[in-house]
């Protein structure tokens, strides 16, 4: 008889369990480097006020001291950024505790969300709120992070909706 414990179900062992939450994190940080890149070549080329068309999107720079929809502008910008901080440490903890239990599609949600998060979080630390560039005339101007955090939540949500696979845990 074997002393070994049974195969856990529906678990990550712990080495792709930390496969995973390296992944992720990797993935949020890089998705947030590009979003401070491209942040910054937008407030370099659009900086004089000019709006390039791009047919459905225009290029128009603007400066977001709040949050989604400019919720919270009328804040010190330091309450913005402790909690928006706050959001995301507490988002980043429960991630990495969820990481053995989520399927690829939620993995993918929490990494685009994480990842969005972080670069406007960065990006509002210099005190003038978020760089925002994308505009479509009928939507608040918006940028890649926040594309990035629309999508981790969509792709989170359909995720916990739809039953995972055996292949999605493997």
């Amino acid at each position: 008889m074997s002393d070994a414990p049974p195969p856990r179900t529906g678990a990550s062992s712990r080495p792709e369990t930390r496969r995973r939450t390296v992944v992720l994190l990797v993935g949020a940080a890089g998705l947030a480097a590009v979003d401070l890149i491209v942040k910054a070549v937008a407030e370099a080329r659009l900086a004089s006020g000019e709006a390039v068309d791009l047919g459905l999107l225009m290029l128009r720079l603007h400066h977001n001291p709040g949050v989604a929809f400019s919720l919270g502008a009328a804040l010190p910008s330091w309450v913005v950024i402790a909690a928006t901080g706050a959001i995301i440490a507490g988002l980043t903890w429960y991630l990495l505790i969820a990481v053995p239990t989520l399927t690829r599609l939620t993995r993918v949600g929490a990494t685009l969300l994480l990842g969005g998060a972080i670069g406007n979080f960065l990006d509002r630390l210099d005190g003038d709120g978020v760089v925002d560039y994308l505009h479509t005339g009928w939507f608040p101007t918006f940028n890649l992070a926040d594309v990035f955090v629309t999508t981790g939540v969509v792709a989170l949500l359909v995720g916990t909706m739809v039953p995972p696979r055996t292949e999605d845990h493997a």
